[in-house]
């Protein structure tokens, strides 16, 4: 070192980062707390919609509206010769790619089986192995291809971890095997989703191919679940499982991929370790569950662990900028 001041973190690319991600989470927490609504029986013990029922409509709305982004951004930019619309929608030469359909079938993997875990998991306990499946193959990932996580990041993963676990231990009882089993198989498989995602040129379009490409299992999942135990689906629960395709989902993922190369497979699985802590929010407000101090604490540490990531890469990316020119 010699003596001179660490570059300044620019304000403004910092301040976006922190505000995408957190809009991102929240579509995230949103996802859980609008299924476990629909799926959670009423006073007649019937459940607002079937795990297929919500699947499928939440695959089918996401599609629509990523593909209207898709072509409501083109027809906004000049021609961009064979990167017309349906090549970004379909895939170039009017088939999709391999990464497409390794893609879709991560997609598809994680929404039937979040979708089968919440029928059997209360929304704190879903969270926990939802989050903690994702962060397990990230983080497993990230420290296989060597990635520097730097002291400030571990710092924060770890802090964001202590929260996380003292937030959740005191009402976590033996889940359901299967249940639990069902939604650790959807955190690995959004896991991988989106680490694949980041290496994505056209991050929104493949994304938006992953879900049309989708839609067939759904409708199959659809299909099969009908013929073995039938399907429910009330107004309410198709409802809500649209907002949880179109919004939470859809352009939620919008939102997540924008900052998603500027952070490593490990800085991903710390941020996303406060959507279990913004879905115990979002039940104190909408499903009038106690404010405690054990909730406002763990809360600090999570998003303050997840700031401390953020700023780490920041940190990392001004170091190694003045060496990149």
């Amino acid at each position: 070192m010699s003596g001179q001041s660490a570059p300044a973190v620019p304000l403004v690319g910092g301040l976006r980062l922190i505000g995408i991600s957190a809009l991102a989470m929240t579509a995230f927490a949103a996802n859980s707390v609008l299924c476990r609504l629909a799926l959670v029986p009423g006073a007649d013990g019937t459940p607002g919609i079937d795990a297929a029922s919500f699947t499928a409509i939440r695959t089918v709305s996401g599609a629509l509206v990523l593909a209207i982004v898709v072509l409501l951004r083109e027809r906004a930019l000049p021609a961009r010769g064979q990167d017309g619309p349906l090549s970004i929608l379909i895939g170039q030469n009017g088939r999709p790619a391999r990464r497409d359909l390794r893609a879709a079938a991560a997609l598809f993997a994680y929404m039937a089986f979040f979708s089968l875990g919440y029928l059997g998991l209360a929304a704190g306990t879903g969270a926990l192995v939802l989050f903690g499946a994702v962060q397990v193959t990230m983080l497993s990932v990230a420290v296989a291809t060597g990635e520097h996580f730097g002291r400030l990041g571990w710092a924060g993963f770890l802090a964001a971890l202590i929260g996380l676990v003292w937030l959740v231990s005191p009402g976590v009882t033996a889940p359901d095997p299967l249940a639990a089993g069902s939604m650790a198989l959807a955190g690995i498989a959004w896991g991988l989703f989106s680490l694949w995602g980041r290496g994505a040129g056209e991050p929104v379009g493949a994304m938006t191919r992953a879900f049309l490409l989708s839609v067939p299992a759904a409708l199959l999942f659809l299909a099969g679940h009908a013929a073995v135990a039938g399907l429910v689906a009330d107004l309410r629960g198709v409802l809500l499982a649209v907002a949880s395709g179109a919004v939470a989902s859809g352009l939620g993922y919008v939102a997540w991929y924008a900052v998603l190369p500027a952070l490593g497979a490990g800085r991903a699985a710390t941020v996303q370790l406060s959507v279990p802590v913004l879905a115990a929010i979002a039940g104190v407000l909408l499903l009038s569950e106690p404010l405690t101090l054990r909730l406002l604490g763990a809360t600090a540490l999570v998003l303050g662990g997840v700031l401390a990531v953020l700023q780490a890469k920041a940190r990392l990316t001004a170091a190694s900028a003045p060496a990149a020119r």
